[in-house]
């Protein structure tokens, strides 16, 4: 098929390189020259593992390309993707939905043909059907431009198996046509069994926003149990491995710790909740307020351990913070937890020092009165208290003794309960991590 991907940011060029891999005629564009000629040029503008090797072997095969021209991609399209970002709005929880919709209105007048237009962006529900009618008014082909909505659930990270081999596939259709055209589409994904859903246009801009609205709150719940350990001296740590044996609850987003962030989860549950509001059925999804609140409340609790580990302040204090990005395996910052929480120190007067594999140029661009380091012992060098923030596989694998040789004092706050206690404090460290007792169970016994 030839597919064109309107926006080419991080669901769009993903969306866009994988579909080419797997043999469709694919037209990428955007208005972003910058973007175009670097994807042209075989370079992802965001890190995901995966994906430069997968753009090479797209543009190689000659079925990809970029665009900056509309009348070209209404002109090669079959089916197009609508792939452009819903931030949250200035002044506002509401999803800004100036992208899609501009998106739609740029692309419907060169569309002459019988055409399908797919939105993958995360709306509000009602979006769809606003859209379907710009649709049918701008295009020139009339009822023959239809559109259809596919959400898209991938996780940062690991966008490719998430592109290539989904667990699921939502298809928001009006006609049997538009059914058979997604189908077409994502033949090579529906050949490996994958599930599809086939429904209407506004239950499947629901799926997305509600599954993030479940993640949001298992996380959630299990960071505000830790609220709860914190004030008793439980750990919430052992409570999470209890909870997790049932298997109506499971364990998978059941770690507790400094919270989520990113450009997907925060900003989608408070545009969930608005529109949920402007409907009438606000209170239905009322806890998602809290859950928000759960959230922003794990950032200042990690701030206070840093300050009580400090014997109660930060300020002239040295703190290597490790971790800038919202996830491991990407250079994400937007409401990064990470870089919320070193600002909070700075403001408290601590010098602060980042180190991240790979946000470290995203994070200085956003946050340039901040320190930053090119490795992780660099940054501890000489550091009052080492803070990790983001849970890299290269932050679990640092031995004790080797941080310990560098820092100042042997202090350690574990945001993420991404390290062994007892291997930290066997080696003289004084640990501390959300939700869990100063002093380990088995070491209250030794000192009775």
């Amino acid at each position: 098929m030839r597919l064109t991907v309107i926006g080419t940011g991080y669901l769009g060029a993903t969306h866009a390189i994988c579909m080419a891999v797997m043999g469709h005629e694919v037209l990428g564009v955007d208005v972003d020259t910058s973007k175009i000629e670097k994807l042209a040029s075989g370079q992802v503008p965001f890190f995901e593992p995966g994906l430069p090797e997968l753009l090479t072997k797209a543009l190689d095969s000659g079925r990809l390309r970029f665009t900056t021209s509309f009348a070209e991609a209404g002109d090669f399209g079959d089916v197009h993707f609508i792939c452009v970002g819903t931030p949250q709005q200035a002044d506002s929880e509401a999803a800004d939905l100036t992208y899609v919709d501009a998106a739609v209105t740029v692309l419907a007048p060169y569309l002459r043909r019988r055409a399908l237009v797919v939105g993958k962006s995360t709306v509000p529900v009602g979006t769809a059907a606003r859209l379907a009618g710009m649709l049918r008014e701008l295009a020139p082909a009339g009822n023959g431009a239809e559109l259809a909505w596919n959400p898209e659930f991938l996780r940062e990270g690991f966008a490719v198996d998430d592109t290539m081999r989904p667990d699921r596939l939502v298809f928001g259709v009006t006609s049997a046509w538009a059914e058979e055209r997604l189908r077409d589409a994502f033949e090579p994904v529906l050949a490996q069994d994958v599930p599809v859903k086939v429904t209407d246009l506004q239950t499947a801009e629901l799926v997305k926003v509600a599954a993030n609205s479940f993640l949001a709150t298992k996380i959630s719940y299990i960071n505000a149990m830790a609220e709860i350990c914190e004030a008793t001296g439980a750990d919430v740590h052992d409570l999470a491995e209890a909870l997790a044996y049932d298997d109506r609850i499971g364990g998978r987003f059941l770690r507790p710790g400094l919270g989520f962030g990113g450009g997907c989860l925060p900003k989608d549950i408070r545009a969930f909740a608005y529109r949920a509001e402007e409907l009438g059925v606000g209170q239905a999804v009322g806890f998602l307020r809290e859950i928000d609140g759960i959230n922003r409340r794990r950032r200042a609790r990690t701030v206070d351990l840093v300050v009580e580990i400090c014997g109660g302040d930060v300020a002239g204090k040295r703190v290597a913070a490790l971790g800038a990005a919202f996830k491991p395996n990407s250079d994400d910052i937007r409401d990064a937890p990470a870089l919320d929480v070193a600002e909070r120190l700075r403001a408290a007067g601590a010098t602060v020092v980042v180190y991240d594999p790979a946000a470290l140029e995203s994070a200085r661009r956003a946050h340039p009165d901040l320190e930053y380091s090119t490795s992780a012992l660099d940054a501890a060098r000489g550091a009052d208290v080492v803070v990790l923030l983001t849970e890299w596989n290269e932050f679990r694998e640092i031995a004790p003794s080797a941080m310990a040789a560098v820092v100042r004092h042997r202090k350690i706050v574990d945001g993420r309960h991404a390290l062994d206690p007892a291997g930290w404090r066997s080696a003289g460290w004084e640990y501390r991590a959300l939700g869990r007792p100063t002093v380990a169970p088995l070491e209250k016994e030794h000192r009775r």
